[in-house]
């Protein structure tokens, strides 16, 4: 076990989930299903057992450091990797994978974004385990997928070749981002797609060499301060080379080219909860279809999501369909059906309000 580590990605700004997600408290650092944890803390309780705490490590930005170290307090300073600037995926794990991989050649390291679901965490657990089991002795990089239960659109997805096992792993075939839905439903009849999670499992050894095969560019910058890490010039010089990496996702740079890509087929009550139409679907519903957090009096109102603060007494009536978020000093009342356009009322809110709605 001593092997193995943890990267939570958590350095996003969740703004399909605004108003409730903030830049200053992120959707992560906050307790959006009501269980009592934030969305970060219940991504590193479900890594119990999986490696001990020492070994697991947050990339998230800068300006986060301080929620992350006070949301999660077994962590060191050293284990809580900052970005200066936001540059997707590929640098992100490509940071995480180099400093770990100083600390330990052998390191097998499971990726994980802070902001899932996971229902049946005995079962992820299991399955994250035999990956690691695997990345340990082979030269693979590892997703997990799960069988999905409906043609969603909001979804990648991954074609496996059943007729190219390695035990329990499928090879990949194919990559497709967020299908039409007419293309998700063929899919989903064929047998052979999974939802693509964005959680990876690979050895430090073989990340490595794929960042130096496909992202050579990137390759050669963390490469170029690797004597600097767990150093006090860490962050000057990480500071440095991130305003030089490119934006690219670890999916197009890396996953969607390798030739020794795995899919694990899974199925542990998954759910990337984005937006707000995935936390309706997510949450516990009343006899009217309808998802209430905070105080609130509903009157013939359907299908519909309110989460307001729980000191403020709110009454809706003749609602169907709508999504009523109220969050510090917001108030957001949208159509379910047109929640796609959440991110256009935040750049509305940029260019024409003050920075404290942001």
């Amino acid at each position: 076990m001593e092997n193995n580590y943890v990267v939570i990605m958590a350095g996003g700004v969740g703004s399909r989930f605004w108003p409730y997600s903030r830049e200053k408290r992120p959707k992560q650092f906050q307790d959006i299903l009501g269980t009592g944890q934030t969305m970060i803390q219940q991504t590193a309780a479900r890594f119990e057992g999986v490696c001990p705490k020492e070994n697991i490590y947050v990339v998230t930005s800068d300006i986060y450091k301080e929620l992350t170290l006070e949301q999660l307090p077994f962590l060191n300073e050293d284990q809580v990797l900052c970005e200066p600037v936001r540059r997707n995926t590929a640098p992100c794990i490509a940071y995480a994978a180099y400093k770990i991989g100083k600390k330990n050649p052998d390191a097998n390291i499971v990726v994980a974004p802070a902001d899932h679901v996971i229902l049946d965490v005995p079962e992820f657990r299991l399955r994250v385990q035999t990956a690691l089991d695997y990345v340990g002795s082979h030269d693979i990089l590892v997703t997990l997928g799960i069988r999905p239960n409906r043609p969603d659109t909001g979804y990648g997805y991954i074609q496996a070749l059943n007729n190219d096992r390695l035990e329990v792993l499928y090879k990949v075939k194919t990559f497709t981002e967020k299908p039409n839905e007419e293309l998700a439903r063929a899919f989903v009849l064929s047998g052979d797609f999974v939802w693509n999670a964005g959680i990876f499992v690979w050895n430090v050894k073989t990340i490595k060499k794929a960042f130096s095969t496909y992202l050579d560019d990137i390759d050669h910058l963390f490469r170029s301060v690797e004597d600097k890490f767990y150093t006090e010039e860490e962050t000057e010089v990480i500071d440095t080379i991130y305003h030089q990496c490119r934006d690219i996702s670890i999916d197009y740079g890396i996953m969607e080219h390798a030739d020794n890509v795995y899919v694990m087929r899974t199925d542990f009550g998954w759910s990337d909860l984005g937006t707000w139409k995935s936390l309706y679907e997510q949450a516990d519903k009343n006899q009217e279809e309808n998802v209430l957090h905070g105080n609130i009096m509903a009157y013939e109102t359907f299908n519909s999501i309110v989460k307001t603060p729980s000191e403020k007494l709110v009454v809706v009536q003749g609602l169907e369909n709508y999504i009523v978020a109220e969050y510090d000093d917001v108030l957001m009342i949208c159509e379910k059906d047109h929640e796609q356009r959440v991110k256009q009322f935040l750049a509305n809110v940029k260019e024409k309000q003050d920075k404290r709605f942001i």
